[in-house]
């Protein structure tokens, strides 16, 4: 019973972050600064660890592909294969998690320490909202840069799948042939229905870590497990939204 409290708690006070934040929307062309800040935290740091996980991830698609289509004739497809996963599924859940472990750690842990130590309460004693100043520029950077790190990990693994292909021995499918079965066969669906997922699953993240953060009570020693639970929790709604988010555009 406890659980189901807490939860519900947590998610009306979201909830309430998320409508204060938006109330300040006017104000986000005078935090241009902190957007950019935000976008760069978001994105390019993020940026090199999903392209070596989104090749890899690539790779290990298609050299199992290979592996389950050598004895049947179905190695023509592995372009196919590999080019749907990525867009549809792996790559923006990948990057989701990524985010959520790179960078939603981090929102939560300075919030959270901030609000430890009495700084959230100086802003709301000088008037400063918390929503307008720490919440909404990491929405709006999350908003944008999530598309990016997810199309970077689409073309990566894509390329990924490409070079495995085609040195593989049992495989042995020059990139031509298999870029051609991803564009014959593969739709624009599929990588519009991945940034769908990747758009919501970031702004869930970064909203989850904010709310975490600045509810976080106690001392120092609540600051690491207000991390903890900011993690725990943005990856569990990452899996959850994406079955209902997969089932609605499917």
């Amino acid at each position: 019973m406890k659980l189901l409290t807490d939860a519900l708690e947590g998610l009306g006070s979201t909830l309430l972050l998320l409508a204060r934040a938006l109330s300040y929307t006017r104000t986000l062309p005078r935090q241009f600064g902190r957007f950019i800040e935000q976008c760069y935290l978001i994105g390019y740091t993020t940026l090199p660890i999903v392209a070596i996980l989104s090749f890899f991830i690539g790779s290990v698609l298609a050299l199992q592909s290979g592996f389950a289509g050598k004895d049947f004739g179905a190695k023509q497809f592995i372009g196919l294969l590999v080019g749907v996963s990525m867009s549809r599924e792996l790559a923006p859940v990948m990057a989701a998690i990524l985010l959520a472990g790179r960078v939603g750690s981090a929102i939560a842990a300075e919030l959270a320490s901030m609000k430890v130590y009495q700084e959230i309460d100086a802003l709301v004693t000088m008037n400063i909202p918390p929503a307008r100043i720490l919440v909404l520029p990491r929405l709006a950077a999350v908003a944008v840069m999530m598309p990016v790190l997810t199309i970077v990990a689409d073309l990566v693994g894509w390329f990924g799948g490409a070079i495995i292909s085609k040195y593989t021995h049992f495989i042995a499918i020059e990139p031509e042939s298999y870029f051609a079965t991803m564009r014959q066969y593969m739709h624009f669906d599929s990588v519009l229905n991945g940034l769908i997922k990747a758009e919501i699953f970031g702004f869930v993240v970064v909203l989850v870590c904010c709310n975490v953060g600045l509810n976080t009570r106690g001392g120092p020693r609540e600051i690491g497990a207000a991390v903890t639970r900011a993690v725990v929790v943005s990856l569990i709604l990452i899996l959850v939204l994406d079955f209902f988010v997969t089932r609605v555009l499917a």
